[in-house]
């Protein structure tokens, strides 16, 4: 049995396998505010977690585990893995959070593609055709952005807005903006690969940014979590 944690700004994702198939998911929020639920019974012979959160809620992850603390392993980022190598300058300091997105990914496409995770962050990365995680941006994700237009002026508000080609009113062009600021970075990085790269789009905005995203979209919620499994599955045929 493995259960596989994806801790992240806003939420604590997390999902059981039993080497075959998936059994359960569930999110918490990040805050240590909600304990985590394991189905009754469920008994992991493995834990692997994915942390770009806090000591604070990296502690709660380890309280909530106490009783198989023997069994949790902090998944890190490697020069290689499961086939794919990893181009960044100094590949231990890639977000591990991004590895294991990026192994996912490679394991479904086999071929280049871009990997676009938007959450509190959104990321924005290229795997080549010769499986080589080659780099890639980080943004503020969509409600960031938002955020910070209502924080740093004076006369924009926090209000919810729906995407239009030309907004007419305050909330609209805040959204819209912010939107097409996403899918601008998006279609700026889709550039450096083969028009029929797909995207593999994941994370809490993935919705919002789906449609005004060309060609081939593939949505995958659960692509951090598929990379920690797709690592213990090579590790346990090696």
């Amino acid at each position: 049995m493995y259960l596989f944690i994806d801790a992240g700004n806003t939420r604590i994702k997390y999902a059981g396998h039993d080497g075959a198939d998936w059994l359960f998911h569930d999110a918490v929020p990040s805050d240590a505010s909600a304990p985590l639920k394991l189905p009754a019974g469920f008994a992991p012979q493995r834990i692997l977690v994915v942390s770009v959160a806090d000591a604070i809620c990296n502690a709660f992850i380890e309280a909530q585990l106490a009783s198989w603390a023997e069994c949790i392993e902090w998944f890190r980022s490697t020069p290689e893995r499961c086939g794919l190598r990893n181009g960044y300058e100094e590949p231990t300091q890639l977000g591990a959070d991004r590895w294991a997105g990026a192994i996912a990914a490679w394991q479904h496409v086999k071929g280049a593609c871009l990997v676009v995770a938007a959450g509190t962050a959104t990321t924005i990365d290229v795997i080549t055709a010769d499986g080589v995680f080659a780099g890639g941006c980080i943004a503020p994700g969509l409600e960031m952005m938002r955020r910070a237009l209502a924080r740093g002026t004076a006369a924009l508000p926090l209000a919810a807005g729906h995407f239009e080609a030309l907004p007419r009113n305050t909330a609209d062009a805040i959204f819209s903006g912010c939107l097409n600021a996403q899918l601008g970075s998006i279609a700026r990085m889709r550039g450096r690969l083969p028009d029929d790269a797909p995207v593999l789009l994941t994370g809490g905005a993935a919705p919002a940014l789906r449609d005004g995203i060309d060609g081939n979209v593939v949505e995958l919620p659960r692509l951090v979590l598929e990379g920690l499994l797709w690592t213990a599955r090579s590790e346990q045929g090696a």
